[in-house]
């Protein structure tokens, strides 16, 4: 038996040692994963991740349910109120986090709406400049965008967006004025920045380091706070001085406020001990992510901690969608 099973049976027996009957008994039946994004993204990559570590785990299928729309909006809408029986796990992201903010009405509440299981992943974004820009830092961007008040821009997936309020965190950290150019997703916003058409942008990490080492953009930082294990010569944006300055995108398993602690308790033992394990997180880390598997607890003080900085950040920037 390898160490990798060994973790995982013992999360599984300290689960359920002290279970009532009917939360060892469950899953009995088929349990939707709700991805609130379309196929193929990062949101999808980690629900199909922890959809096939809980079919392994009980064997029984964990399915899969894409509900894109609004920024993940309309999938944890449905989340919120499905049935706290057990019968749907939910794939959050940092997006729900920034909603309260920047939204005037929103139909759920991220902390009061949900039970929260675990911290899943975290995905580094990294800020890249066209290579024409002539700057090797973030102190030379700073420099630079300065001298050119007004000039300089800068693209995002949308308003509201994670790339969106990264930028707005720097200008509000640095005042520096740059110009916000939308798009409606990160490869129309990346082939711009590569043509010239904008100049610098935040992006996650995965979807642009082929770009950095073709030479077709030029990597100044990385924005958490830690250094990105696939890049790690390249400094983070508080290391390079602006001091306060972390954040990116996130995903995190939830399930409907009310589902007894037993059954989330189910869930989040195989999830964390695979997160926690040499191959859960070399499989994170080739889709431009950073294990998570943190505690229901942590991972709702995790929630609320984003919300309030992203808060800051929104009403910095006057960000307000209907």
């Amino acid at each position: 038996m390898t160490s990798h099973t060994l973790l995982l049976s013992a999360a599984l027996l300290a689960a359920t040692a002290c279970l009532p009957a009917h939360a060892q008994q469950y899953p009995s039946k088929p349990v939707r994963v709700l991805i609130p994004f379309p196929p193929g993204g990062p949101t999808d990559i980690i629900g199909r991740m922890v959809a096939d570590i809980l079919t392994k785990t009980y064997g029984v299928q964990f399915v899969p349910d894409n509900r894109a729309g609004a920024g993940g909006n309309i999938g944890m809408e449905v989340c919120a109120k499905s049935p706290p029986d057990g019968s749907v796990v939910c794939i959050m992201t940092v997006a729900q986090s920034i909603a309260p903010a920047i939204y005037r009405k929103l139909p759920f509440d991220p902390v009061k709406d949900f039970a929260h299981v675990t911290l899943a992943a975290q995905l580094p974004s990294m800020l890249t400049v066209h290579p024409a820009l002539p700057v090797k830092t973030v102190k030379d961007l700073v420099a630079l965008a300065k001298s050119r008040p007004g000039q300089m821009s800068y693209a995002s997936t949308g308003n509201g967006t994670s790339p969106h309020m990264l930028m707005e965190m720097l200008k509000s950290l640095t005042s520096i004025d740059v110009v916000h150019v939308p798009y409606k997703g990160q490869a129309p916003a990346v082939l711009d920045q590569i043509s010239g058409q904008v100049q610098l942008a935040f992006n996650t990490a995965i979807g642009v380091i082929p770009h950095v080492r073709n030479g077709r953009l030029k990597a100044v930082a990385v924005s958490t706070r830690e250094r990105f294990p696939a890049m790690p010569e390249l400094p983070s944006v508080e290391e390079s001085g602006v001091k306060g300055f972390d954040g990116g995108s996130w995903n995190g398993v939830v399930m409907p406020a009310g589902t007894p602690q037993e059954i989330v308790n189910r869930i989040h033992a195989p999830v964390v001990a695979e997160l926690r394990s040499p191959a859960g997180r070399e499989q994170l880390l080739k889709n431009g992510a950073l294990a998570g598997g943190n505690s229901p607890a942590e991972f709702a003080a995790f929630i609320r901690t984003e919300a309030a900085k992203w808060a800051k950040v929104a009403k910095f920037a006057k960000i307000q969608l209907d």
